[in-house]
């Protein structure tokens, strides 16, 4: 399963590439949730590539980063005083009497200490890291679509939860990340053949097992270098009093020969640029089409390092 991918957080590729118009409602939707809603998390690369857009429309999006930023710097600014407080109280202790709960309390609040430092540093930091770019399942990243006949890039989240589901299905199905190739005409039926996405991929990232029987985690890229455009499949989930929710999953099939000899057993779908609009624009009543798109599929050669 492809369980992490660097994706393409430049939106505008998807318009240049595709001819594709940016959501920007839903954009800015997101981004004003994420303000009350600590579990919507976005890739760094994708608040930096909005921060630096400096086109009016995308101000409301702007302003929502800077405040989101602006409470995670507040919240761990008060982390670090609440544990430096704590951390004097059991070295104040400790002076007179070694106790497991002074000893522990010194411990706690110093690795805590450590990792919001490191956390405030990540957030005040300009510049732009490789790493700002991975998702995991769970994070919303621009996928490109066909609605109403237009080319549309909107955010959704990488775990499809499907329409008409109940909310805990999340927990049910936690890996619907990904849509087995195998299982499209049966647990993904209601989306293979209606609702079809691509999201722009560099790398994926897969766990294995090491030389000691450890799991390590595998960065592969294709040997050209080039983007991938990876088939997706995807839901719009909408239940009374909730949210609405995009969301959408990677489709993957076994792995080409090199993956396998890796240590990985599944691998994401490149399509061919030539059979992009056809798999975004789907007959539900012609399934094999869409099959042979899956089938004639990108192939290059992938390079792989253990992730940094």
């Amino acid at each position: 399963m492809c369980y992490s991918a660097q994706v393409c957080e430049a939106y505008d590729e998807y318009c240049d590439e595709f001819g594709a118009d940016i959501d920007i409602e839903t954009f800015a939707s997101l981004y004003g949730m994420k303000l009350y809603d600590n579990r919507i998390k976005t890739p760094p690369g994708l608040d930096a590539a909005f921060t630096a857009d400096p086109r009016t429309e995308m101000q409301r999006i702007r302003e929502a980063i800077r405040q989101h930023k602006a409470q995670q710097v507040s919240r761990l600014g008060q982390e670090i005083v609440d544990q430096r407080t704590r951390l004097a109280k059991a070295e104040l202790v400790l002076q007179t009497k070694l106790t497991k709960k002074a000893t522990d309390d010194k411990r706690v609040a110093t690795n805590k200490i450590e990792r919001a430092l490191e956390k405030l540093a990540d957030l005040q930091r300009t510049d732009i890291k490789s790493s700002d770019s991975r998702m995991y399942p769970g994070y919303f990243v621009p996928v490109l679509i066909v609605e109403n006949g237009k080319k549309i890039v909107r955010p959704m989240r990488y775990q499809c939860r499907i329409a008409g589901s109940p909310e805990n299905f999340d927990t049910r199905f936690p890996g619907t990340y990904n849509a087995r190739l195998d299982n499209l005409d049966g647990f993904w039926r209601k989306q293979f053949g209606y609702t079809h996405g691509v999201a722009i991929v560099t790398a994926f990232y897969e766990y294995v097992a090491g030389a000691n029987g450890e799991k390590v985690v595998l960065e592969f890229t294709p040997h050209t270098k080039q983007s991938m455009y990876v088939a997706c499949l995807w839901s719009h989930w909408t239940a009374p009093g909730k949210d609405d929710l995009y969301s959408f999953a990677f489709i993957t099939d076994d792995p080409p020969a090199e993956v396998l000899a890796a240590g990985h057993d599944r691998c994401i779908i490149p399509l061919k640029r030539e059979n992009v609009d056809a798999w975004l624009d789907p007959d539900p009543n012609d399934l094999d089409s869409l099959y042979d798109i899956l089938r004639d599929r990108e192939r290059p050669y992938f390079e792989h390092r253990i992730s940094q």
